[in-house]
């Protein structure tokens, strides 16, 4: 039964962080934009369940939830307290299944595969850090010639500066290894 140890804003209006005392998983990220995708998992579903959630993500021991802007927080996070009190804490995950959560790219070249794991290594150390401390995150969906495309999670999802000036700072950051690529939110 995870603990809340802290609710914290965003740089979204629209989400708050909630760190725990105990993990919800362990490194599997969980990202779920409506009630219909969150079927399957207790947490997200219950979360779903409460009027105003549009977005729950969570890995480790952080959850962040969006709302659509309409409800009143302290509110909301009183409701939302009550699922992820119950929610149990992470069990052993096989490292088989952290793997299988990473991003899955087909169909890549060797060399291409080559290039994604220094990007992934980059946005592990240099990018992912900052986006998981407000409440978000970021994951590979492809790369195609010199464009990454990647999809926003939790509070990033629908931040406003998320895909103008954090994008253009992630595609800044990345250049320094691949000076032509091209970072496109999908």
């Amino acid at each position: 039964m995870p603990r809340i140890a802290e609710i914290e804003d965003t740089p979204n209006p629209n989400a708050v962080k909630f760190v725990m005392r105990e993990p919800l998983t362990w490194g599997v990220s969980h990202s779920y934009e409506n009630a219909e995708q969150a079927q399957g998992n207790e947490l997200a579903s219950a979360l779903f369940a409460i009027e105003h959630v549009t977005n729950v993500f969570f890995v480790d021991r952080w959850l962040t939830v969006t709302q659509d802007g309409e409800a009143d927080w302290d509110q909301l996070v009183r409701q939302i307290a009550e699922p992820l009190r119950a929610a149990p804490a992470a069990s052993d995950e096989s490292a088989a299944a952290v793997f299988a959560a990473r991003a899955n790219v087909e169909n890549l070249s060797e060399a291409d595969q080559q290039r994604l794991g220094q990007i992934e290594l980059m946005l592990d150390k240099d990018i992912r850090p900052y986006l998981q401390s407000d409440g978000g995150d970021l994951h590979v969906l492809g790369l195609a010639g010199n464009q990454l495309v990647v999809h926003y999670q939790g509070a990033c999802g629908t931040c406003p500066s998320a895909i103008s000036g954090t994008l253009r700072g992630i595609e800044s950051r990345l250049r320094t290894i691949e000076p032509g690529i091209e970072v496109i939110a999908a």
